[in-house]
């Protein structure tokens, strides 16, 4: 850390360094011109967490929580009211596809939080706050159901690949339920684009 003397006294006029006779170009030192006005502009933060999102068209209000993606399968949410984020995905502010996923229905619950996520149309808005108190908004671009035949890598690419612009990617379950394993194998997923 540079350590200024508590005698030194800047004054009015600049002091230039002695130079030594050598060609050394002397130097102003402290009084470099700074940046232009009192109040330059804030800059947007890149990079903000998800907390919380509400869907209007698919009575959506919930939290937001984080999850991974192990060894290529998303995690699931931990109950039937919060949104998985996968945070390897992305963070709001930047040009990625960040993903999440809700559940359809749940055991002893019956309708889970992305329960009308199908009802969705283009045009509909999602509202995503982030840890910064700042709302992002983003426009339903397309809804698609697909099968689990469906599903291939080229598809699961697609859905969940990388963007070059702000977008975010909803998954839930739906088609019928398998008993015998216990799980859906269809899924409805929305895209959707940044607006504000």
């Amino acid at each position: 850390m540079l350590k200024i003397p508590s005698t030194w006294n800047r004054g009015s006029e600049p002091r230039f360094a002695d130079a030594p006779g050598r060609g050394d170009t002397p130097t102003t030192g402290l009084m470099r011109p700074g940046p232009v006005g009192f109040n330059p502009p804030l800059l947007r933060t890149k990079g903000v967490t998800p907390i919380s999102m509400t869907i209007q068209a698919a009575n959506v209000d919930a939290q937001i929580e984080s999850a991974e993606i192990i060894q290529g399968k998303m995690s699931e949410p931990t109950g039937p009211y919060v949104i998985a984020w996968y945070a390897d995905t992305g963070k709001l502010g930047q040009p990625a596809n960040l993903v999440f996923s809700g559940h359809l229905d749940y055991y002893d619950v019956g309708e889970a939080v992305f329960f009308h996520l199908s009802e969705l149309s283009a045009g509909d808005g999602v509202t995503i706050t982030g840890d910064d108190d700042e709302d992002y908004a983003y426009t339903v671009d397309w809804v698609r159901t697909y099968t689990q035949d469906e599903l291939d890598e080229t598809a699961v690419k697609d859905i969940v690949g990388a963007t070059d612009t702000e977008q975010i990617t909803l998954i839930t379950c739906s088609g019928e339920f398998d008993f015998d394993h216990g799980i859906y194998h269809d899924r409805t997923v929305a895209r959707a684009s940044r607006s504000t």
